[in-house]
């Protein structure tokens, strides 16, 4: 296991001064403050996900073509729009990790910010903990303290007016706090593709949004064992035609690599190539309405070796758009 010497050591990400014509088109998230949290020491969510994502990254080079984007230092009043005050205080109150969450957040409403303000085309977010579990409970879920998405969904629409929000959520688990935060909002489209009968056992296809909100809440469940060919299939025959419908103004993905083939938490068959693959189509939905606009936050992803994989095909991919 890489030593915290090691890494730092290894790598540092500092921001890139380069002209508006030769910039790198992706932005990328990461503090060293997202290494503190540590739920307990041999638990699956670990620090050791971040480091190795990073020193893949160097190895392939990609560490050289993204502009680094410092957090935002002060989300909470965007925690607090979304969130209960009990829930936010409780949170809070929880050593280490609850000024980790409150950073994870602050990493991509950053990115949010950079990419509405055209620094970046896109940009990545190598955050943790992980959001889209999070709801009102007062305490974590499913590895989760604060809504990342949908609270980045909001400050999209609040601070840069972009009205409409597409949400992709790829991760194996199903994004229970996304869809809670939006479902009978005419303003979001949010697209799961998830295994229902996994943790936290939501996803139900047949709940499709409610209100002004109906139809835009799309689950996909997937098999265990299902491969490329279905996560795609799913892409091809729900999300594309709902966003050609929706014609979204911003484009926000879960990235949740607990997916990909070999995850502890997980049991699809899926490749980094499928990754590659999804992560085009996400662009190009991008490019075609919004002038690329996509901010994409790291999720779920258990297997180290194949989580750093899977993320290098995603930013690689975003890149190279």
């Amino acid at each position: 296991m890489t030593t915290r010497r090691e890494f730092v050591r290894a790598l540092t990400l500092a921001p890139i001064a380069l002209s508006r014509e030769t910039r790198p088109s992706t932005g990328f998230v990461y503090d060293e403050i997202y290494l503190d949290h540590v739920l307990r020491p041999d638990h699956p969510e670990s620090p050791e996900r971040l480091r190795r994502i990073l020193l893949e990254m160097k190895r392939e080079g990609l560490d050289q073509e993204v502009t680094s984007i410092s957090r935002l230092e002060a989300p909470l009043p965007y925690i607090e729009a979304h969130h209960t005050a009990e829930h936010v205080a409780s949170i809070r109150k929880i050593e280490t990790s609850g000024e980790v969450a409150k950073a994870a957040v602050g990493g991509a409403l950053a990115a949010v910010s950079a990419v509405s303000h055209g620094e970046v085309r896109n940009a990545f977010c190598a955050i943790r903990p992980p959001g889209h579990h999070a709801n009102n409970t007062g305490e974590e879920e499913g590895f989760c303290f604060y809504s990342t998405a949908a609270i980045a969904a909001k400050y999209a629409q609040s601070v840069f007016g972009h009205e409409k929000i597409l949400i992709i959520d790829w991760d194996y688990h199903h994004g229970n706090g996304t869809q809670n935060a939006f479902y009978d909002d005419p303003t979001v489209l949010f697209y799961s593709s998830h295994d229902w009968q996994a943790y936290p056992g939501t996803g139900d296809p047949a709940l499709e949004g409610k209100g002004e909100g109906s139809g835009l809440n799309i689950n996909v469940h997937l098999e265990c064992g299902s491969k490329d060919v279905d996560m795609l299939r799913a892409w091809d025959k729900k999300l594309l035609p709902a966003a050609a419908k929706f014609e979204p103004d911003f484009v926000i993905v879960s990235a949740g690599f607990d997916s990909r083939k070999e995850d502890p938490l997980g049991c699809f068959d899926v490749t980094d190539d499928a990754f590659r693959r999804m992560t085009r189509t996400a662009m190009d939905v991008a490019d075609q309405y919004c002038d690329g606009r996509l901010v994409s936050l790291l999720e779920g992803g258990y297997n180290i070796d194949g989580l750093a994989k899977a993320t290098v095909a995603h930013v690689s991919t975003l890149v190279e758009g």
